[in-house]
């Protein structure tokens, strides 16, 4: 008869999911794993499987928060001022201590293209669902279909350039200038 877990997995899968994002899979061993969740090798073990599965949970979690994140904003803002805060969200709080670490989507894309194909097409598959949210938001904003999808797509890339730029530490100012730049584009666009 297996032992009963006798730890928070939500409390350890949260610093698992910190540490991946800030450090990757690959850069992630299992020593570096048990002590960011203060956990034994038996109970990572009994609660995760391994190192992989632990992964694809943490994956899945932070996408489900970056949905999250623009619904909260979609409830409560205008189409495109959610998207806009949504793209800022890094930017703005400068006490924000994940701020440095960029996107787990867009890190893990960049990590395992080629390396762990399944891993990277999963988190693309994330990253695709999110630009299928900013297209709805265009859409509910005036924009046509195939004007919402072409944007949509441009929102995307500045989103995965943005995070790839937080982790070279470009300064919050550029950073949303670039975002004042693409709302301008896209109010053009409008008119």
């Amino acid at each position: 008869m297996a032992r009963p877990i006798e730890f928070d997995t939500q409390a350890a899968r949260e610093s698992a999911m910190v540490l991946f994002w800030r450090k990757g899979y690959l850069a992630s061993s299992l020593p570096d794993l048990l002590e960011e969740m203060g956990i034994s090798r038996g109970s990572f073990y009994l609660a995760f499987r391994d190192k992989r599965s632990l992964f694809v949970e943490c994956l899945d979690l932070f996408a489900e928060r970056t949905h999250e994140m623009l619904a909260r904003g979609r409830a409560r803002l205008a189409p495109l001022d959610a998207l806009r805060r949504f793209l800022e969200r890094n930017f703005l709080r400068a006490d924000d201590r994940h701020s440095s670490n960029g996107c787990m989507l867009v890190n893990t894309v960049i990590e395992l293209a080629g390396v762990d194909d399944a891993l990277s097409a999963r988190a693309s598959a994330h990253l695709h669902s999110l630009q299928a949210e900013f297209e709805a938001c265009l859409l509910e904003s005036g924009f046509p279909k195939a004007r919402s999808a072409e944007l949509a797509a441009f929102l995307m890339t500045l989103n995965e350039g943005l995070r790839v730029s937080s982790r070279r530490n470009v300064p919050r100012r550029q950073q949303l200038e670039r975002i004042d730049t693409a709302f301008r584009l896209i109010g053009s666009a409008a008119a």
